[in-house]
């Protein structure tokens, strides 16, 4: 019987011109996968959080920009790029707060600049050709990116700790291993006896639905908490280290990620309780100085009135404040594990020596 880890988070069907995803929304009580067509369907499943996760956002946009320009008919290249710019605009509207979104377009709009040379050497067959080369290979860096990412978060923890996350960057929010669970599933393919705690996470509960049901599905040994009970958990030591995702990290290693993140650093820092951010290169945003700037994207209120009830649990007109991220402030991170391994303070310094040497490669 397959578990939910035997499924795709995100597929190419090319001969369908698809994409198939599984539909976080029904998780975990249907496994549905569904298949995408068009643009408004692209946008809605990653807008309503069919699929989520910067990187399988980014996976997604990579996917759907080909598909979307798959059966062009631009003359030139001046209409291709125009209509190519039109399509991955209205895909990055979609969700402002994760960068993967707009890093993933912007990749395949500059991998279509580099082999037709800016125009000079257009081919409408060859463009579309390597349009969905380039979105299959950022799908393949992503689980090898995960895979490392779990490897250097491996050297933080040991055997028979108990570890705590918030959200879900799980497998369900990558292709394989997640960012904030590759150093579980890895240490659980060891033989590791760890514990893993998960943020229920209001109020979407990605926490309870997706990391809890994933990790559960792995035969990790799992406790669900809700929100406002981290504080109790780690003031008892059961917590060893916490793991976190995120959809943007600014220049300065201020990381924003489902709302709740800041609190659970604050209270880690009060039991000096180890907290680190897991976070690809691509969710680096050098051009956005501080978590200042980081773009909060605002949902309905009817997420916090209404969403999991049979009744309305609110008042009729009252104001709901319902945000989807909150920036961790920098000095609250104790480390940022990354495929290169693991930054620490001063992060400017830190983050600006990455992407130095990753230029020189």
């Amino acid at each position: 019987m397959k578990s939910i880890l035997d499924y795709e988070t995100v597929a190419l069907v090319d001969e369908d011109d698809a994409i198939e995803i599984i539909d976080q929304t029904l998780l975990p009580g249907r496994i549905e996968i569904i298949r995408l067509h068009t643009a408004k369907e692209i946008w809605d499943a990653i807008y309503l959080l069919q699929v989520r996760g910067a990187p399988a956002i980014g996976v997604t946009a990579g996917f759907g920009l080909y598909l979307l320009m798959k059966h062009s008919e631009a003359a030139s290249y001046e209409e291709f790029m125009k209509e190519l710019k039109e399509k991955s605009d209205y895909l990055n509207s979609s969700r402002p707060t994760a960068v993967n979104l707009s890093w993933a377009l912007k990749r395949m709009e500059e991998h279509v600049k580099s082999v037709t040379k800016d125009g000079a050497s257009f081919d409408l067959s060859t463009v579309l050709k390597e349009m969905k080369e380039e979105s299959e290979r950022i799908k393949a860096e992503d689980i090898d990116v995960c895979r490392r990412i779990g490897e250097n978060g491996l050297t933080l923890i040991k055997d028979g700790d108990g570890l705590l996350t918030h959200c879900n960057a799980g497998q369900l929010a990558t292709c394989k291993y997640g960012t904030a669970t590759a150093p579980m599933y890895l240490a659980h393919e060891k033989g590791w006896n760890i514990k893993v705690y998960c943020d229920e996470t209001r109020p979407l509960l990605q926490g309870a639905r997706l990391t809890a049901f994933e990790l559960h599905s792995a035969g990790i040994d799992t406790t669900l908490l809700c929100d406002n009970m981290s504080a109790s958990l780690m003031k008892t030591g059961a917590v060893n280290a916490i793991f976190v995702g995120c959809d943007r990290v600014a220049a300065n290693g201020d990381a924003a990620n489902k709302i709740g993140t800041s609190m659970v650093a604050t209270v880690a820092k009060r039991y000096n309780v180890p907290f680190y951010v897991c976070a690809p290169t691509s969710t680096i945003d050098i051009n956005t100085p501080t978590g200042d700037q980081i773009n909060i994207e605002q949902r309905k209120p009817e997420e916090v009135t209404e969403m999991w009830y049979s009744e309305r649990m609110a008042p009729d007109g009252v104001k709901v404040y319902n945000p989807a991220f909150d920036v961790t402030d920098n000095e609250l991170i104790t480390g940022i594990v990354t495929e290169y391994g693991v930054l620490r303070a001063p992060y400017d310094k830190a983050i600006r020596e990455l992407f130095e040497n990753k230029k020189q490669k």
